[in-house]
């Protein structure tokens, strides 16, 4: 049965086929079980679990076989990263040679490594920490991907695009997953709360760092300033995009993107089970 809030070409929204995965990925068969329903499946509240799965589930792809991030950093769905991916294809259907600009890629580097192994498309990543920086730099190398994707390290915590774009830069859109919560204190509470909805409090499955989870003032700051950021480099990229989770900041950002000259205004729903989100793309 098909997941339809996936996007419909998501190679994934057919659901698991672990016979199928633990061959692309044979750590995951000490994870898999089956449940009380007959099927086979993993603990989704155990982070080993969920990391091997996901890895399984990249390396489906014949460009990738190596995947090694460090345990802190969030392991991100993959079926879900591919939907912004496969959105941003849609909205750029009539481009050709395309580049992207990733903001805060992260030790996992995996908009790029999907991005090129969907559509082998060129990727800049940037992130402000030099750590997840080295992890993405050791995923490139290992995978023979440096002719694909670029890094650059935003060295500014309140910048977002200054530092970051140069002159000559000419990007066909940009991409950005950004830091959800105000604080690292807001952060560590949604912790808790997620491991008691788990009903796993032993189990720390949500972890991430300190700059792919939090920015003073929370997404909207963050959205905020991007957006306004972007209206200082206007030919830098074709289209800017953004996850944004809250659908109360969508408003707020269309009404200033309208006051900074932005042509267009865009809003793409996108879901993943139960989560619904969504991206919104602006271009002047």
């Amino acid at each position: 049965m098909k997941d339809k809030s996936l996007h419909p070409k998501n190679k994934f929204n057919s659901g698991y086929n672990f016979d199928e995965l633990i061959k692309t990925n044979p750590i995951l068969k000490e994870f898999v079980f089956k449940n009380k329903y007959d099927n086979l499946s993993i603990d989704f509240s155990d982070p080993k679990a969920v990391k091997e799965l996901n890895k399984a589930l990249l390396f489906s792809y014949d460009k990738i076989s190596i995947w090694d991030f460090p345990d802190e950093n969030l392991c991100p769905p993959i079926p879900g990263r591919l939907d912004y991916i496969l959105h941003l294809a849609d909205l750029l259907s009539y481009e050709d040679n395309i580049k992207i600009l990733d903001i805060g890629t992260g030790a996992t580097c995996i908009y790029p490594l999907l991005g090129v192994a969907e559509f082998n498309w060129h990727f800049v990543g940037t992130d402000i920490d030099l750590d997840s920086l080295d992890s993405a730099q050791d995923i490139i190398d290992d995978n023979d991907l440096d002719a694909n994707i670029q890094l650059r390290q935003q060295f500014v915590e309140q910048h977002i695009l200054k530092g970051i774009l140069e002159d000559e830069d000419s990007f066909t859109a940009i991409m950005c997953n950004p830091p959800f919560y105000k604080s690292a204190e807001e952060a560590q509470g949604a912790n808790k709360r997620k491991n008691r909805n788990l009903g796993n409090n032993a189990v720390r499955n949500f972890s991430g760092n300190n700059n792919e989870l939090w920015y003073v003032g929370g997404e909207k700051a963050f959205l905020h300033n991007y957006l306004y950021e972007s209206s200082l480099f206007k030919t830098s990229s074709k289209w800017f995009t953004s996850l944004v989770s809250k659908k109360e900041n969508v408003e707020s950002l269309e009404k200033s993107s309208k006051k900074l000259g932005a042509s267009e205004f865009k809003v793409i729903p996108m879901s993943q089970g139960n989560k619904v989100t969504r991206i919104i793309c602006w271009r002047f």
